[in-house]
């Protein structure tokens, strides 16, 4: 059987095995190191029509969320994903059908799997049963695995971990064996020798892998889906139940009833069958797998932490005078300007008196490379976690066009869909964390970039002016950068700089 018959024939309808000729739409290369997306929405439904590049599935990758198109003209046969799933760049999210070719082979009356076992036809293959059931534990092969049946699967059910009792012959109604009593089935259950957990069947390299991701083993899990197969749906479930692959030793405290040695509890049985004193236990933690973005950003973060010999310095800045140009600036033009453009703007003229900041290490080279274009990345907090958008070449643009990309920049971060061009070439990052209530940080170096420049929020604080005591708002600068890359005298000067900017803003048109 074809690859693309075999996922045709898995769209999860119950039916059997379809004879079309739809093709598959692979996920493609995502890029940069990328491997897998999440599935965030399917823009068409099965049965649709659809035309070539018509968009059909939104995905969101470590980097953005993006929106692909369809390879394929024709009628939606079948989707091999839900939304929330993780799809990993070469399995099948959907089959398209030519328009007018048959659809499947049972299509009436309600014709069950069976169907065909009745009809005389013969049960369906292996592989078909495989795929099938893979569809509906919301997950597709990756292209080039197998589907075949494991070897020596019971069809009988069975429930897992327990021990299953050898055949022999049927005992008449009229010999039945009385039922024997608690304390001898306690003695004959610790006379029987342990027995090993049989494993469980699983078919999908992404269902192992997703488990072996999270320190499980999927052949040990107990299975929902047909014949016993380990779905993901089973793997996501342990996971979340704590459930461990391994026998754990009973504990030392407390009363603990008889169970198994090859059952495999969940956290939540292993709490409830041990008691202290007669109460219960409940375990009340919860775990949460580091995937995606968040994965993406501790990655870097913790590179960034081993690399870089950072060093920190502050000043606290009187921006009593930016606050004043702000409101004058708007009243002369009748345009809005946010504070963040402004220093934006300050921040730019520092990288050019200064460009030893506007650069970044080249560790396999061991070089520092100054850039000759100023791309400022901003640090944003975003619904899919902590990203740096960066406008591009800021050093070329009007305080009116720099005001406009800062503001389309941050209206962008209520979603988070940056495209991959947004999200890379950063140069220098400015994080402004004053808008969270904080006064200040210490930053973590954005890689591969030497510097960042974290703005604390505005606030009213004694101040001497003159030699006069007053109130004056004032707002805190912290600047972290890379001691590789330069010593302590070109940061001070050029925190110096932009702190001279923020207090007295016409100081700025000599630069400009």
């Amino acid at each position: 059987m074809s690859a693309e018959t075999s996922v045709s024939g898995a769209a999860g309808t119950g039916n059997s095995a379809r004879t079309t000729n739809a093709r598959n739409f692979i996920l493609p290369d995502l890029g940069e190191g990328l491997t897998e997306a999440e599935l965030i929405s399917w823009l068409v439904n099965v049965g649709d029509e659809v035309h070539v590049d018509q968009m059909v599935v939104e995905v969101e990758s470590a980097k953005s969320v993006v929106e692909l198109p369809s390879p394929f003209a024709g009628r939606i046969e079948a989707l091999h994903a839900n939304a929330g799933d993780t799809v990993s760049a070469g399995q099948a999210l959907l089959s398209v059908a030519e328009v007018g070719a048959g659809s499947s082979a049972n299509t009436d009356s309600g014709a069950g799997p069976s169907a065909d076992v009745d009809s005389g036809a013969g049960p369906v293959s292996s592989e078909t049963s495989v795929s099938a059931a893979e569809t509906n534990s919301g997950g597709a092969n990756l292209i080039g695995y197998g589907t075949s049946e494991p070897k020596a699967r019971s069809t009988k059910q069975r429930s897992f971990g327990a021990k299953q009792p050898s055949p022999g012959p049927t005992t008449p109604p009229s010999a039945v064996t009385p039922p024997a009593s608690d304390s001898e089935s306690a003695v004959n259950a610790a006379a029987e020798p342990p027995v090993e957990a049989p494993a469980s069947p699983v078919s999908s390299p992404i269902v192992r892998k997703l488990a072996k991701d999270n320190g499980l083993s999927a052949k040990h899990l107990r299975g929902t889906g047909p014949g016993g197969i380990v779905t993901r749906a089973d793997v996501l479930k342990a996971i979340e139940s704590g459930t461990k692959t391994s026998p754990e030793p009973a504990p030392t405290t407390g009363t603990t009833a008889s169970v198994p040695n090859n059952v495999t509890l969940t956290s939540a049985d292993r709490d409830s069958t041990t008691t202290s004193a007669g109460e219960e236990s409940t375990s009340r933690d919860t775990r949460t797998p580091i995937t995606g973005l968040r994965k993406v950003v501790s990655e870097r973060l913790s590179k960034s932490r081993q690399e870089i010999p950072e060093a920190t310095i502050w000043l606290d800045v009187d921006a009593t005078e930016l606050l004043n140009t702000k409101r004058a600036l708007e009243a002369r033009t009748g345009e809005k300007y946010s504070l963040l453009s402004l220093v934006s703007r300050f921040v730019v003229a520092g990288l050019k008196k200064f460009p030893i900041i506007n650069s970044s290490i080249d560790t396999e080279a061991n070089e520092i490379v100054t850039h000759g274009d100023i791309n400022l990345g901003l640090a944003a907090q975003t619904p899919r976690g902590l990203m740096v958008p960066v406008v591009h070449r800021a050093d070329q643009m009007s305080l009116r066009k720099l005001r406009d990309s800062v503001s389309e920049t941050v209206g962008k971060a209520s979603t988070g869909k940056f495209n991959t061009a947004e999200l890379t070439g950063g140069t220098f990052t400015l994080n402004n964390y004053g808008v969270f209530g904080v006064d200040g940080s210490a930053p973590i170096i954005n890689l591969p970039e030497v510097a960042m420049l974290g703005l604390g929020r505005i606030k009213d604080r004694p101040w001497v002016v003159d030699g006069e005591l007053t109130v004056r708002k004032v707002m805190f600068l912290s600047f972290v950068f890379d001691h590789r890359a330069c010593d302590g005298a070109e940061p001070s000067q050029f925190l110096t700089f932009v702190a001279d900017c923020i207090e007295n803003p016409i100081s700025l048109l000599p630069e400009l």
